[in-house]
């Protein structure tokens, strides 16, 4: 996310725990990451592409379970939650792509570099489509409660990205728990083993 510094114009404005303010602080933070990854090698490469990994599949995973329901409800919001959705599904075959590529082979700048332009649009999307949306027609104490909501959510995300349910909050809902608890395992089997 290139060139975009900070958080989204006025989410800051926002009280803490704000959904909207809460969504755009971790569109900052997967925007220092991207950075971060591309100034970095060895090692503290491979860890900074694991915390993107988890960040963007938590992100994910908590906007179509928690978000995208409420969007849908506002009038005009259906087609906006739609295409949020197709773009979190394409982000996620990305990442899924990237995560099966070690930054040391040939294609992985370019590969970082399609996810990284992905997620841009997305998130450019969210701001300036879905985030007025919510700003609009929900309440402070609404969206205050769809932060704890969507903080709970991601804390039970999974960690790795899945395509089968990339884009669809009835997918995240039934599937999501049992990819959840398969990462949580995959991921402790992998800090047990050597590199």
């Amino acid at each position: 996310m290139t060139g975009e510094p900070g958080m989204a114009r006025g989410t800051e404005q926002l009280p803490a725990g704000d959904v909207v303010r809460l969504l755009a602080e971790q569109h900052t933070r997967i925007r220092e990451l991207f950075g971060e990854i591309r100034d970095t090698s060895g090692e503290p490469k491979r860890e900074l592409l694991g915390q993107l990994r988890r960040t963007l599949v938590a992100h994910e995973t908590a906007e179509e379970m928690i978000v995208r329901p409420v969007t849908r409800a506002i009038p005009g919001g259906n087609r906006v939650a739609a295409d949020r959705n197709a773009e979190e599904a394409e982000a996620t075959q990305l990442l899924a792509g990237l995560d099966r590529t070690s930054p040391s082979d040939p294609g992985f700048a370019a590969a970082l570099t399609r996810l990284e332009e992905s997620v841009t649009r997305h998130a450019r999307r969210e701001e300036t489509d879905e985030f007025p949306l919510l700003l609009a027609t929900r309440s402070g104490p609404e969206r205050m409660a769809m932060g704890l909501t969507l903080q709970a959510a991601r804390l039970l995300a999974p960690t790795h990205p899945h395509n089968s349910t990339a884009g669809s909050t009835a997918a995240q809902y039934v599937f999501g728990p049992v990819a959840s608890v398969l990462d949580h395992v995959r991921d402790a089997a992998e800090r047990l083993l050597p590199h």
